[in-house]
């Protein structure tokens, strides 16, 4: 069993470094001789082929059909443009039902997981942080650390807490409820905590700058986020596999969402527990070893990601420039180059996490995924990808182009309507023929395409479905699961037009050169203002509106066709409102709609993270601010000793705010007169707090940089 020392005694904020090399991995070329060799998967070879014939057969099916449909002599150019788009369109929702298709015949769910002897390699767990409510997540990870205590396995397993955060109220919070965690008798000693002074290369640059530093003492790291939530038995359990195979590189689990109150987030919770294990076993069947890490609750041997998954920075500005946004399925693309395996434990419970609590988080979310899964467009043809590593990165550009595919296909049957409203049929196209060329549109084949649509798109639902309602784990909620598809579908179909509409100006933005930035996120069900709604949707209520009018001057017929979409458009502001309303939430639990097993019998670590969050806050000191910082010499040296050498500003090295903040005290405005960014940047700079520091103070910080 390795042994990791701390740096200097019991109140280091971190053990001594015992460093990995990671080189930055080039995108351009590669040798296929550094890959190692897997074993052959001869089922899962099987399995991509069904999954692609079955798949290219249903699109030639549908499109014939489309095409029938459309057929009136020649195609327009309209038409032709139609049905191009149905069929990508067509393609992408088929290859994303046959793959449910797949899990639901395989059949199997979450097994329990057998006691065993805990693991003997030691396993970092990794909980990256940036400006969020530190209680909330370090509870949740000392929730998940005394579990693991009290299954046995507390001495391989050591808890990193890896922040980027650059605001000072949740810097000084997160130093003092680390101080009060490092106090537990029985695990604080295995809590470990560094801020970085430069968030660089952001999240992917925070796990680089902990591998770097840390990684040969920990032949594993479990990545989390500051969401997540994992019971001890699926993280022991993740380690042991980790151990008992040596061509494993990367383990990931498949995250149920829970601890939902809107209906925004109670939706996306139902359909992660009820459809999500279908979805999950059918992609594990034909990933194979080539599957995918989704940037948290997944185990990561260090060695192979340390080999295998720098990342370099891509050429050109951002959006599609700079930095890899959506790093993660990069990372597995660059570990299975390297010849690693990359699974899906899709058969472990006890993963979670949290969803959006409204549509305005959602869409802020998603905002960043697209343009981070735009600039994949650059890295699928990356020489050494695997096939299914650029499927992967293909799949995820697609799941924001279909949006502005799906709006194309609506305006183009809108401009055929109109096209028929406004130019009269000519049934004699041969001037010199006795015989009328009749129009040869089916409305009963157009019906039933419509319909097959409509079971294709849905059947993933249908599977998950039926596939949850055969687990124990239903018991007592298989009526109420009924009604929550019911419920589930028609919310997710009048919020989908929105969504379209949203992604489709994300991807508007992004090609116009607009980078999404870094924001932090808002996990919290807190009331959003009438004003910002109204700023948010108001060009969605105009494209509803305008759509609407359209269609109606077109063909009322039409408009009723129209209609689902539009509803959610006009009415985007109350529906919005709705969605992201914590009472309406639990009017939908009291009603027993939308609700999983693990709402209706929480998991106990849920409320021992709770209790956790709420021990961390009663025990902790935290200064209010600079000047109750300064008054206060344990926090003030815990801060000094706390700063983080490498990734503080350089001597010499300019910062604007710090000089601002500095003119400011020399005028004598005193520290209430700065802002934010320049309350930081003193924050972070230890030389200017020994000076404004009391004159005691000052010189033991002296004595001690001597």
């Amino acid at each position: 069993m390795e042994h990791v020392t701390l740096a200097a005694g019991p109140d280091a904020p971190l053990p001594r470094q015992e460093p990995m090399a990671m080189p930055t991995q080039s995108l351009r070329s590669y040798d296929k001789r550094q890959r190692h060799r897997l074993k052959g998967e001869p089922r899962v070879r099987l399995a991509r082929a069904a999954l692609a014939l079955i798949t290219i057969l249903g699109t030639i099916f549908l499109t014939h059909q489309m095409y029938l449909v459309l057929q009136v002599g020649e195609l327009t150019g309209v038409e032709r443009v139609m049905l191009v788009l149905f069929v990508i369109n067509i393609a992408w929702i088929g290859l994303g039902s046959v793959s449910p298709l797949m899990g639901f015949l395989l059949g199997a769910g979450h097994r329990e997981v057998a006691d065993g002897p805990p693991p003997t390699r030691r396993t970092a767990l990794l909980m990256p942080t940036y400006n969020e409510d530190p209680a909330r997540i370090f509870g949740a990870a000392m929730a998940m650390m005394r579990a693991i205590h009290r299954k046995g396995a507390g001495d391989v397993f050591d808890l990193f807490l890896l922040s980027d955060t650059n605001q000072s109220k949740y810097w000084l919070a997160e130093e003092a409820m680390v101080a009060a965690a490092r106090e537990d008798p029985e695990i604080g000693h295995r809590v470990f905590y560094r801020h970085r002074g430069r968030n660089l290369r952001r999240k992917a640059g925070n796990i680089e700058d902990w591998v770097e530093r840390w990684g040969d003492a920990y032949p594993h790291m479990l990545v989390l986020d500051a969401d997540s939530l994992m019971e001890a038995d699926c993280i022991i359990e993740l380690a042991r596999r980790m151990e008992a195979d040596d061509e494993l590189g990367m383990l990931q689990t498949s995250p149920n969402l829970i601890g939902g109150e809107t209906p925004t987030a109670r939706v996306q919770q139902f359909a992660s527990r009820v459809y999500g294990g279908v979805l999950t076993r059918g992609l594990r069947a034909w990933f194979g070893n080539a599957g995918n890490y989704w940037g948290h609750n997944c185990i990561i041997r260090t060695k192979a990601f340390a080999e295998c998954a720098g990342l370099p920075q891509l050429s050109g500005k951002p959006p599609f420039g700079g930095l890899i946004l959506s790093h993660d399925f990069v990372e597995a693309a660059l570990v299975r180059r390297g010849g690693w395996a990359v699974r899906m434990a899709d058969d472990l419970g006890g993963s979670y996490e949290a969803a959006p609590p409204n549509l305005l988080e959602l869409a802020q979310r998603d905002r960043r995924w697209c343009q981070g899964n735009l600039q994949h467009t650059r890295l699928i043809g990356t020489p050494g990808f695997h096939p299914l590593s650029r499927i992967h990165l293909a799949m995820g550009v697609m799941s924001y182009l279909s949006s502005p595919l799906w709006l194309l296909f609506l305006l183009a049957g809108m401009s055929l309507a109109l096209h028929a409203y406004l130019v009269p049929p000519d049934y004699f196209l041969d001037q010199w023929s006795l015989f009328p060329d009749w129009p040869r549109i089916d409305p009963e084949r157009a019906m039933a395409l419509f319909g097959l649509c409509m079971l294709v798109l849905y059947a993933p639902k249908l599977f998950g479905t039926a596939s949850f309602l055969r687990e124990r784990g239903s018991r007592g909620l298989r009526i109420s699961s009924v009604f929550g598809l019911i419920v589930e579908v028609l919310l997710t179909a009048l919020v989908a037009p929105i969504m379209m509409l949203v992604q489709t100006t994300s991807i508007a933005q992004i090609i116009t050169g607009a980078d999404s930035g870094w924001p932090s996120q808002a996990r919290d069900a807190d009331r959003v203002p009438w004003s910002v709604l109204w700023r948010f949707h108001r060009r969605h209520i105009l494209a509803g509106v305008i759509l609407a009018v359209a269609a109606g001057a077109i063909s009322w017929r039409l408009l009723a066709w129209m209609s689902p979409a539009l509803l959610g458009l006009v009415l985007a502001i109350p529906l919005s409102a709705f969605m992201g309303s914590a009472r309406m939430g639990r009017a939908l639990r009291r009603m027993g709609l939308l609700t999983t097993p693990e709402e209706r019998n929480p998991p106990a670590l849920v409320a021992e993270a709770v209790a956790e969050a709420e021990t961390l806050r009663d025990r902790a000191r935290v200064p209010a601010g600079l000047s109750e910082l300064l008054s206060d010499p344990a926090a003030l040296d815990r801060h000094f000793a706390w700063t983080d050498p490498p990734t503080a500003r350089r001597p010499g090295e300019p910062d604007a705010a710090l000089a601002s903040a500095l003119l400011k005290i020399a005028d004598g405005l005193g520290l209430d007169a700065l802002d934010p960014r320049e309350t930081y940047a003193v924050l972070a700079s230890p030389p200017t707090l020994a000076g404004l520091a009391p004159p005691p103070m000052a010189r033991a910080q002296a004595r001690a940089n001597m």
